[in-house]
């Protein structure tokens, strides 16, 4: 079973949601995705244990194994040519909260958006629809964020954070 990169961006927002509940209508229109594909995500999230089948809670400790151990191999990315967009790695929240980028940086790795307001070295999202999203739901953006410094947006040290940020929010307390 292979996950697909629409299945994380479901995975993280069923982790910015909490308690809150959605009908994968719902959860499409704020993903930006389909409700087919929405609940297609969902369902392959479940079969690789990232969500419990039984109520679409994410399973924790799982998420938190595959965001440190995994995602790097099978979703990477590293940022490439110049263009604007809507900053990630360092320059996004909660990353920036320790690095204090500034504003004008050439090198910020940002996601394409013909409406950005950042030029920057283009990162490509972890889904098409998920800059769009990401500015309609702020803790899905930071998790977003964390996502890319996993995936390869950054230097060791915001990696090192990321994944620290990820071990504190997920309550992930296993080293290796």
């Amino acid at each position: 079973m292979n996950i697909k990169r629409q299945d994380v961006l479901v995975v993280l927002k069923m982790l910015a949601c909490g308690e809150r509940k959605a009908t994968f209508e719902q959860l499409g229109k704020e993903l930006g995705l389909s409700a087919s594909e929405a609940n297609e995500a969902f369902r392959r999230a479940c079969r690789v244990g990232l969500l419990r089948q039984a109520d679409g809670t994410p399973v924790k400790v799982a998420i938190a194994e595959f965001l440190i151990h995994a995602l790097k191999f099978v979703l990477s990315t590293s940022p490439r040519g110049r263009t604007r967009g809507i900053p990630t790695g360092y320059a996004a929240p909660p990353l920036s909260q320790h690095f204090n980028p500034v504003s004008d940086d050439p090198d910020m790795p940002v996601w394409p958006d013909p409406e950005g307001q950042h030029a920057g070295l283009e990162v490509v999202p972890l889904c098409r629809s998920a800059p769009r999203a990401a500015l309609r739901d702020p803790l899905l953006y930071e998790w977003l964020v964390l996502a890319d410094a996993m995936r390869g947006v950054g230097k060791a040290r915001e990696r090192e954070l990321a994944e620290s940020i990820i071990r504190e929010r997920l309550g992930y307390n296993e080293t290796g």
